[in-house]
């Protein structure tokens, strides 16, 4: 088992993983593409918040199950909880020191047919819609 710390740009958000990596991903939703983040999936207790809880702020849309948090103070994303697994962390690996991206395989999650489930969103957002 491997441990990483990582923070974010201004370091006010500080955590660490322990786990073993064994790929990388993308995904392809509206919200991911934009942010352009290369992460990966961890077990929720793999991951440890030193410093900065209180930095940190949440976004989500459509189901509100995935928590994306950033930090208040630089903007940069540095973990989510994860909608296709919610007992998982999506962890940015660029926030990670030292991470090799070369070492493991890279995949792209399909995340733009994932459901929506409240029609009033933007018409804009990929994917099939469901009336809520």
């Amino acid at each position: 088992m491997s441990r990483y710390f990582g923070s974010c740009h201004c370091g006010a958000v500080r955590f660490s993983i322990e786990a073993d990596i064994k790929e990388t991903t993308s995904c392809d939703c509206s919200l991911c593409a934009k942010k352009n983040a290369v992460m990966i999936a961890v077990p929720a207790d793999a991951l440890a918040i030193a410093r900065g809880e209180d930095n940190l702020t949440l976004y989500q849309w459509n189901t509100k199950i995935a928590r994306h948090y950033f930090c208040k103070t630089c903007g940069i994303y540095t973990f989510h909880r994860k909608r296709s697994m919610p007992d998982h962390f999506g962890v940015n690996i660029f926030c990670l020191d030292g991470f090799q991206r070369d070492a493991v395989p890279h995949r792209l999650a399909d995340g733009k047919d994932m459901t929506l489930t409240e029609s009033a969103l933007n018409p804009d957002w990929p994917g099939p819609r469901v009336e809520s």
